[in-house]
């Protein structure tokens, strides 16, 4: 884990010496696919770091940490609609291909790339959890125990963002990524459960390819402030959420 947050640390670093011309000030908000509606820590959110190969084509990368209030699991033999794990907070870092189309007073920003995330005080959600065993086992009631691995997680994104520069030096931006990825669970354990009748039954249970599912839109709205007045040149840029 030390040697991942290194190397994105690096890059963070390498982003913030580069660029330091525009500022944004913005909110990020992530709805995850059967999990719940998760916020910002605000100030704990840059994006945007990077370079510009070009007037058309750069790469950026930044972080944000969320309180993630729940996020569900796949690689399990039960479904659930409701989340499994959670709530956490969790450091999320794009690194991200930018495609930039720019007119007279707005700028389309299309969006591409992978992204690490890591989950810190991660949770099992056991209420969830034990209804979706007994749902799955047509059990009355039951009550489960389970070990898991937090591991750092991984996937791909995609998205775009708008910009519309409203007056001298400031602009509004909206923007929507998608991710799609996961983290290693391995959810290993038992439960004990009763049937309608009263008998019981116990069993172990063992999901080593359960992971945490990170599949889920993003949605952010900011205020861009350029330090060279009107709208930003093409080049280097960093915007803070």
């Amino acid at each position: 884990m030390r040697n991942y947050i290194f190397a994105f640390s690096i890059i963070l670093f390498s982003a913030t010496s580069i660029k330091a011309q525009d500022v944004g000030l913005s909110f990020s908000f992530f709805f995850p696919k059967n999990g719940d509606f998760s916020t910002p820590i605000s100030p704990f959110s840059i994006r945007g770091l990077g370079i510009n190969f070009s007037d058309f084509l750069g790469v950026q990368t930044g972080f944000s940490l969320y309180r993630m209030t729940g996020m569900n699991v796949k690689g399990v033999e039960f479904e659930s609609t409701k989340p499994l794990v959670g709530p956490n907070f969790t450091l999320l870092i794009p690194l991200e291909l930018v495609i930039k189309l720019a007119g007279s007073s707005a700028e389309l920003n299309l969006k591409g790339g992978g992204f690490f995330f890591y989950s810190f005080d991660q949770q099992l959600n056991y209420g969830n959890l034990d209804r979706a065993i007994r749902d799955y086992e047509n059990l009355a009631v039951v009550n489960s125990d389970f070990n898991f691995d937090n591991s750092p997680g991984f996937g791909y994104q995609f998205g775009a963002e708008v910009v519309v520069f409203l007056s001298n030096g400031y602009g509004v931006s909206l923007e929507g990524n998608y991710y799609i990825g996961g983290s290693k669970l391995n959810l290993v354990g038992s439960y004990l459960g009763y049937d309608i009748a009263g008998n019981s039954r116990q069993e172990n249970l063992n999901y080593p390819d359960a992971k945490v599912d990170f599949t889920g839109l993003e949605v952010a709205i900011g205020i861009i402030m350029s330090g060279g007045g009107g709208k930003p040149k093409q080049g280097k840029k960093r915007r803070r959420r």
